[in-house]
């Protein structure tokens, strides 16, 4: 079996592979709070009985493989992985986790190990020209052409960050959650339903537009694959998408260890 972990700026997926190459599947996958000072002993306390539960032994993973935008974090894992599985692991981007498609931007070594996972798999998984929309943190859109070569894209505030700034700022808005107006208005009558309409709408507007101006460069169809936990709220809202794939990220790193295995 295989281990995954993708480490992003808000929170720790790790993800259960079994199978071999294209017949890898998902069997179970947990959620963590990212926090760089979390140490292998803690992960391993969590981790450990969360295998027990899914009737996995340690000796079940033969191979792990991390993905990380947190540097601070990779060393912790890293002893998660040797002390407690007897596995140096990967992580997503070096050695033979190398990335294996063109990275055609002018710093193509910034391009972080999430955006990249999603790049690869989405290529994999429904080639042609492909619009990728990672909704996390920040909100990624990735422009990728027909032979899986990455052209470039855009950083957006994710809504959460946004929603954050606008609170954050102002002395009388109250706190809200983000969720869907219960009507397309964007007329609201009280304070709480004008801060969701702005936000949530203002968002949709935002991405609709990045994605029809990206759409008109491209010069060719090119399909939407939206992923990321907020992705599914948002499609709700728009019918801008083609795809929506939750697990798009985790079955990059699944994608990028069989590709290492083989190396």
């Amino acid at each position: 079996m295989l281990l995954a972990a993708d480490v992003g700026n808000t929170n720790v997926v790790f993800a259960l592979f079994e199978g071999e190459g294209e017949a890898r599947t998902v069997r179970a996958r947990w959620r963590i709070a990212t926090d760089p000072r979390r140490t292998g002993d803690e992960y391993a306390v969590w981790l450990l009985q969360l295998l027990k539960i899914e009737g996995i032994e340690r000796s079940d993973i033969t191979q792990i493989i991390f993905a990380s935008v947190v540097p601070r974090a990779d060393h912790n894992l890293t002893v998660l992985s040797q002390k407690y599985f007897g596995i140096t692991p990967l992580f997503a981007g070096h050695g033979s986790a190398r990335w294996r498609f063109e990275i055609d931007v002018d710093q193509p070594s910034s391009l972080g190990a999430d955006r990249a996972l999603n790049i690869l798999a989405a290529h994999h998984k429904y080639g042609g020209d492909l619009i990728v929309v990672d909704f996390g943190t920040a909100t990624k859109f990735e422009a990728i052409d027909f032979n899986g070569t990455y052209k470039g894209g855009s950083i957006a505030p994710g809504i959460n960050l946004s929603l954050d700034a606008l609170v954050g700022k102002t002395a009388k808005l109250p706190r809200i959650a983000i969720r869907a107006p219960s009507s397309k208005s964007v007329i609201g009558r009280n304070t709480e339903d004008q801060m969701l309409i702005g936000v949530f709408w203002g968002y949709v507007a935002m991405m609709e537009g990045i994605i029809e101006r990206m759409r008109s460069e491209i010069g060719r169809p090119a399909k939407v694959v939206a992923t990321g936990g907020l992705a599914i709220l948002f499609d709700e809202a728009t019918e801008i998408f083609d795809h929506v794939d939750a697990d798009l990220t985790i079955e990059g790193l699944g994608i990028l260890a069989g590709q290492a295995a083989h190396d």
